[in-house]
């Protein structure tokens, strides 16, 4: 049973979520403040967090800054509806997905599941042998990836971007085709969630030799891991 831990200092509405997660089938604890997040991502005791960023004393950029600096756990942000600028923070800060609230259980039900499948097994057909690409191993099997023998810290959506274009190593794929292989549905209009975990995952890999980043983008086509 996954354990997952709400973080909102909305009493009614974590009660809420937490009512129809129990009946999904998880084992569901909450808080109120950061401090709880912080801690059960310090001794591993969760499965995934969901954050919500309009947090007192502390907010969940914050929380979630502390959280990347001790565990890659997986992190759902619960955001106010419209607030792109704390979207892409939290994306580029390492949080696997949001949900804007006001959420539905069902909805936020269905990306806790999705999240958590992503985390938990390879991508569906995909094969669990060792993935090469000049400096870059990919290891399907455990969802963990080196470059040039050090091991890159990546969350679980990082690590789903980065192993579908390994698979496709030297080759131009749209973001159409990574949504639908990376996370087993389609991209929807004027979601940027692929761009900046990808710009997240290009500051891992770090620059070529001659200055260019290791995953080249093509304006309106898609994204191409080049080879050293």
């Amino acid at each position: 049973m996954n354990k997952v831990l709400l973080i909102d200092d909305d009493v009614e509405l974590t009660t809420l979520l937490q009512e129809y997660l129990v009946e999904e089938g998880y084992d569901v604890a909450t808080g109120t403040d950061g401090g709880t997040a912080i801690a059960a991502a310090a001794r591993n005791a969760v499965d995934l967090i969901v954050l919500d960023i309009m947090m007192p004393r502390m907010n969940g950029i914050e929380i979630l800054q502390r959280i990347r600096k001790l565990s890659q756990v997986p992190v759902l942000m619960l955001t106010a509806r419209g607030d792109d600028i704390d979207r892409i923070s939290g994306l580029n800060l390492g949080a696997d997905d949001y949900v804007t609230k006001p959420c539905s259980p069902g909805e936020l039900a269905a990306r806790v599941r999705a999240i958590l499948r992503r985390a938990n097994q390879p991508a569906a057909g995909a094969a669990t042998d060792t993935l090469r690409a000049g400096r870059l191993v990919v290891h399907p099997g455990n969802r963990t990836a080196e470059w040039d023998g050090q091991p890159l810290e990546l969350t679980g959506t990082e690590f789903s971007l980065l192993e579908v274009l390994a698979r496709n190593a030297g080759q131009l794929i749209s973001k159409q085709d990574i949504s639908k292989r990376a996370f087993g549905k389609p991209l929807t209009p004027f979601d940027r969630r692929i761009d900046v975990h990808i710009s997240s995952v290009r500051q891992k890999l770090g620059l070529r030799q001659d200055g260019q980043s290791r995953i080249k983008s093509v304006r309106g086509q898609g994204y191409q891991l080049l080879l050293d």
